[in-house]
C-alpha cells in the first residue's frame, strides 16, 4: 500500500480502534481530530468525537470535522467504502493478519503522521514485550504445551484473528484450528484443547464462561472438564496495535494458571 506523509496541518479521523490506539501511542494525538464508537475501549480519546466505525457512519457528520485523511481497518462495509470515496478526502485501509503485519501498520502510520522515529520506538517496545512473556512462560514451562482455542465470537463460532496464535504460542500454548475462521463445536471437540479462551468481539469482558462449560458437545473437552474456561477483554486480543502487550500477559495468566 502507498501512504503519504502529510504536510501542514493534519486532520485525521479514525474508523478504527486499532488505528487509534496506535496513533495516540506514536504521539500523533494533535493530528487526531475524531474516532470511532469503538475507540474509548482502547485508549483514552479525551473530548474527541465520535463519528461510528468502518460499518456504519454519517459521513456527513464525518466531514464537517474536516479531515486530510481517513484511516480504518478492515472489515469495512461496501456501502461506507463507497460514501468515503465519493468524498473529497484521503483513505486509507489497513488489513493486518499477523505481528508482522501489525509491525508494517505501525510503520505506515508512523510515515502517514510524521512519526516515523516514534514507530520504531513503539515497534521495539512491542517486541521486548513479547520476549519477555515469552521468557516468563518459558520459566514455568513443562514438557506439556497446552492446546488452546480463543473465540472471537459464539454465533456463528469464528476463531480468534490469526495474530492471536502468535500471541498464544509465545504465552506457551499451542493455538487449535486457523484463526480468524468459522469452526463448529465438533471441530473444536476434535481438537480437545485444555484451555479455552472467550474474547468476543465488542463485548468487553462480558463473554458468558457457561456458553461453553454447558455446551452439550465439549463436556469431554478437557478444558471443559477441569473448568479451565477464561474471559480475556475482547479488546486486548482483537485491537492489532498496542493493546496486544497487555493480552499477551492475560494469555501467559490463563494458560499456566499464574
Amino acid at each position: 500500500m502507498a501512504t503519504r506523509t502529510l504536510r501542514g496541518k493534519a486532520r485525521i479521523v479514525s474508523l478504527a480502534p486499532n488505528v487509534t490506539s496506535i496513533l495516540l501511542a506514536l504521539g500523533a494525538g494533535r493530528e487526531l481530530v475524531g474516532v470511532s464508537k469503538w475507540c474509548k475501549d482502547v485508549a483514552d480519546i479525551g473530548r474527541r468525537p465520535r463519528v461510528g466505525d468502518c460499518w456504519k457512519m454519517d459521513i456527513a457528520e464525518v466531514m464537517r470535522l474536516k479531515p486530510t485523511m481517513l484511516i480504518g481497518s478492515v472489515p469495512f462495509a461496501p456501502d461506507t467504502v463507497a460514501k468515503i470515496l465519493a468524498e473529497s478526502v484521503t483513505f486509507v485501509a489497513i488489513n493486518p493478519r499477523s505481528l508482522a503485519d501489525i509491525e508494517q501498520d505501525i510503520r505506515t502510520l508512523g510515515r502517514i503522521a510524521n512519526r516515523a522515529a516514534n514507530a520504531e520506538k513503539l515497534i521495539l517496545k512491542m517486541k521486548q514485550a513479547f520476549d519477555n512473556v515469552a521468557r516468563a512462560a518459558r520459566a514455568k514451562s513443562t514438557k506439556h504445551r497446552p492446546r488452546v482455542y480463543c473465540e472471537a465470537w459464539p454465533k456463528p463460532r469464528i476463531s480468534s484473528p490469526p495474530w492471536v496464535a502468535e500471541l498464544v504460542e509465545i504465552a506457551g500454548g499451542n493455538m487449535v484450528g486457523v484463526g480468524g475462521a468459522r469452526v463448529t463445536d465438533e471441530e473444536v471437540a476434535r481438537a480437545k484443547p485444555d484451555v479455552i479462551v472467550l474474547a468476543w468481539a465488542a463485548t468487553g469482558d462480558r463473554a458468558r464462561p457457561a456458553s461453553a462449560l454447558r455446551n452439550p458437545a465439549w463436556q469431554d473437552v478437557p478444558a471443559v472438564k477441569s473448568g479451565r474456561v477464561f474471559v480475556i477483554r475482547d479488546e486486548l486480543l482483537n485491537t492489532p496495535g498496542p493493546p496486544l502487550i497487555e493480552g499477551a500477559w492475560e494469555l501467559l495468566r490463563v494458560i499456566h494458571g499464574t
